[in-house]
């Protein structure tokens, strides 16, 4: 071929580039329209009745509770992008056995206030956590984390042990080893707030994604229901839900605070009972996670759930609910 061929190949591949770009930017504006379309409600106004807003350090959260009021209390703390609710089967289970089981939002999901300016670093939660055992007067709770749940939770309890009777840490996303990405390319688009948001409109608060992303999560995919989906997609009406997410992905991208919990010698003094929950099959925290925070944690249980990943509370509800339960039990008497 000769040069003017080429150059005519090459103005052909420009164009295609720049339709195929025009296209992605089409459809990310597009998505974050449906998003502001679709986020209209307040917090208040979405919230379900059943469940109640208290005051923590500077937002207000939003908290569902089962059981006795003057019963040994556990609080559960849900991992990214889910809310209080997928805890719901273990919540009943747990006020049927005896205990008050309490359920958190952790901002920025669910129905709790979005802290302005964002803040969202792992000691920030962490007081927030403690702060609702404050508002709702829980005695020595049991606190239970999953996930990016699992960091606060932890954290909360190295930061004041002497309020906590126990800690029970499933799947939890420490980030003991976590390189840090901070200066990648990917961090630095994050930092236009128009793209962040058009990103997160396109995929995490995309109902349409909402199935495929869970199960990405999930060994036994089966359980991603409909009720299930449902479930996770409730507060994506919420004023703001898109732009709080893209918040919450910068500060994670970027921190480089020195919270206690992705320190390995703050561990030695841990002295908590704790039990470590994880799925056999889990490929966003491997196993390999769990047995090592075992191993930071003096005294500290670990119950493998096999056949399980990343979700252990709808992946196997039946049988993570026994081996909560029987911990609580022992930890009781």
């Amino acid at each position: 071929m000769n040069n003017q061929t080429w150059r005519r190949i090459g103005r052909r591949a420009l164009v295609l580039v720049a339709v195929l770009l025009l296209c992605g930017v089409g459809a990310l504006g597009a998505c974050a329209w449906r998003a502001a379309a679709r986020e209209t409600k307040t917090r208040a106004e979405a919230a379900p009745r059943d469940g109640r807003f208290v005051r923590s350090t500077d937002v207000e959260i939003f908290v569902q509770e089962l059981g006795p009021r003057d019963a040994p209390p556990v609080l559960f703390v849900h991992g990214m992008g889910a809310w209080s609710e997928i805890w719901r089967e273990t919540l009943a289970a747990t006020a049927a056995a005896g205990f008050r089981a309490v359920a958190m939002d952790l901002p920025p999901f669910g129905y709790s206030e979005r802290p302005a300016p964002p803040a969202y670093g792992r000691q920030v939660q962490a007081k927030r956590i403690l702060a609702v055992i404050d508002a709702l007067g829980l005695k020595q709770p049991t606190l239970v984390g999953h996930s990016f749940g699992g960091g606060p939770t932890l954290e909360a309890v190295m930061l004041d042990q002497g309020r906590v009777k126990a800690l029970v840490l499933a799947d939890a996303a420490i980030g003991l080893d976590a390189v840090d990405s901070g200066n990648g390319a990917t961090t630095r688009l994050l930092r236009w707030r128009w793209f962040r948001e058009a990103i997160v409109a396109a995929t995490v608060t995309n109902p349409l994604l909402t199935r495929r992303l869970l199960t990405q999560f999930m060994a036994r995919t089966s359980e991603a229901t409909d009720a299930r989906i449902a479930m996770l997609q409730a507060p994506l009406v919420t004023q703001g839900a898109t732009a709080a997410f893209g918040d919450w992905l910068f500060d994670f991208m970027t921190s480089r605070e020195p919270a206690l919990s992705r320190q390995p010698d703050a561990y030695r003094s841990l002295a908590v009972p704790t039990l470590i929950i994880w799925g056999d099959q889990d490929t966003t925290t491997p196993l390999s996670q769990g047995q090592r925070l075992a191993q930071l944690i003096q005294g500290s249980e670990l119950t493998v759930m096999a056949g399980v990943g990343h979700m252990p509370q709808i992946e196997d509800v039946g049988r993570f609910n026994q081996v909560l339960l029987a911990y609580l039990r022992g930890q009781r008497q």
